[in-house]
């Protein structure tokens, strides 16, 4: 009897032990990601192969013309008739959700190794390493080729043909953990944004038009008087504040919260291609702007990457220049409306 009472006094402290544990966003990241798809039944299965007749360009004109309200995969046709899937971010009526729906996600950049500098996976940037006779890198930014896949868009880069066939007036931006399913993202996030002012018509429409006016590469200009446009945001998920913190502590006498910014440059003339949150107001944007062009002088390689110099004072360590840990290991997802 002894014995037992033991045993039922040990498990009974392993039980408080186990309860009492401080958990963090970062534990529910890892349930999030260790989750398996959700069970379906045969007639699920039937509508959401069903989705697959529905005719439009965008997810706003599948939203608008077939009444859809539920974020997920469907399918879009291009103006030349290419059939391809991606993610719609379709209700938009409480806090779960983003100014009116009908966003289509188009992109992710991904970075899959902070230190491997330039070289495969950094669709975004180069892959063919940092080179000053390959100014442009891979081009991405401003050609027509597509790669990866909308459910693997947090393992791996994605890029889908809406990116550059979509005519659009806004952007949304989600920062999403790395390996999260799609059926957790809008949860998953760390920061979500949205625009409102129509910035994409001036531009031609989309990102593909607008880094044809700003290109991505090297020795295309200065920092501050070359930059793109930055626009103003409306915060879904997070503020200003919040969003500079995910950044170094360096960075944050030199950016603006509150705005996308496209086409920044660095000191040393090295171009990256969007600021996720926030407007540059200095030199230093490879600390905290994502893709580029081929090269970067500072340091060569130490800055090439699609994440450029997100780990400079360390990974993860958000100290100095370095970014937090939440945004290093998340992949950005790029949505039109």
């Amino acid at each position: 009897m002894m014995y037992q009472a033991f045993l039922l006094t040990i498990s009974l402290l392993m039980v408080f032990q186990t309860s009492c544990i401080n958990t963090s966003p970062l534990d529910s990241v890892k349930t999030i990601e260790q989750a398996r798809a959700p069970k379906v039944s045969l007639s699920r299965l039937d509508e959401l192969r069903n989705r697959a007749k529905f005719i439009g360009r965008s997810c706003k004109e599948v939203k608008d013309r077939y009444g859809q309200v539920e974020d997920g995969l469907y399918y879009l046709t291009t103006s030349t008739g290419v059939v391809y899937q991606t993610f719609c971010d379709c209700h938009r009526d409480s806090d779960m959700t983003t100014a009116g729906g009908g966003w289509t996600l188009v992109a992710s950049v991904h970075e899959d190794n902070i230190y491997g500098k330039c070289m495969n996976g950094d669709r975004w940037t180069s892959q063919q390493g940092n080179n000053a006779n390959w100014p442009q890198g891979e081009g991405n930014w401003a050609n027509r080729n597509t790669f990866g896949t909308v459910e693997g868009a947090t393992d791996d880069d994605f890029k889908n043909p809406g990116y550059y066939d979509i005519e659009a007036d806004d952007m949304s931006v989600w920062h999403v953990p790395n390996k999260t399913p799609f059926y957790h993202w809008n949860l998953a996030a760390i920061m979500r944004y949205h625009t409102e002012r129509r910035f994409l018509h001036l531009y031609g429409g989309n990102l593909y038009y607008l880094f044809h006016r700003y290109p991505v590469e090297y020795n295309v200009g200065k920092h501050l008087s070359d930059n793109g446009p930055s626009i103003p945001i409306v915060y879904d998920l997070g503020d200003k504040e919040s969003t500079k913190m995910f950044y170094g502590p360096n960075t944050r006498g030199e950016t603006e919260g509150g705005f996308i910014s496209f086409r920044a440059i660095n000191h040393e003339r090295a171009a990256t291609a969007i600021c996720s949150g926030v407007k540059p107001k200095g030199g230093e944007v490879d600390a905290y702007c994502i893709g580029g062009g081929g090269f970067f002088p500072q340091g060569n390689p130490l800055q090439c990457g699609d994440f450029t110099s997100f780990a400079w004072n360390g990974y993860g360590t958000n100290v100095g220049w370095s970014a937090s840990k939440q945004m290093l290991e998340s992949a950005v997802l790029l949505f039109y409306r």
